[in-house]
């Protein structure tokens, strides 16, 4: 399977932005896409979640309540809708697929990861 994200830019804070992750290849074991993000000299976070089916969605704390993750089946194309945006949220955001849902939120269990893109909040 591959991922490739996209839809980073520079924003400003309270502005929104919406990402993108395609999906290609063999699909067939992958059980989730979840959103990672990496700030300078930070670890890799976890974002948000959403099964293979779409019906199950998670968030970390701080996405909670501001970024929605859904999933278009038809365009095999995850999203991440992030609304009110603040200068912390600056990071490089990767999409990554994994075979069991209740490993969403653990980025060493994921096997494949798309390029990353790069969002910036300015204050």
């Amino acid at each position: 399977v591959q991922l490739q994200a996209s839809g980073g830019g520079l924003v400003q804070a309270g502005d929104s932005l919406r990402l993108s992750c395609v999906v290609s290849g063999r699909s067939f074991g992958v059980d989730a896409v979840g959103w990672f993000r990496q700030a300078p000299r930070n670890q890799r976070k976890f974002v948000a979640g959403i099964s293979w089916s779409g019906v199950l969605t998670t968030y970390s704390d701080s996405a909670e309540g501001r970024f929605t993750i859904s999933r278009d089946n038809a365009k095999n194309t995850v999203y991440l809708q992030m609304n009110s945006l603040k200068p912390e949220d600056t990071a490089v955001y990767s999409c990554a697929a994994v075979t069991d849902w209740r490993w969403v939120k653990v980025s060493s269990k994921y096997n494949a990861w798309g390029q990353g893109t790069l969002v910036t909040v300015s204050s």
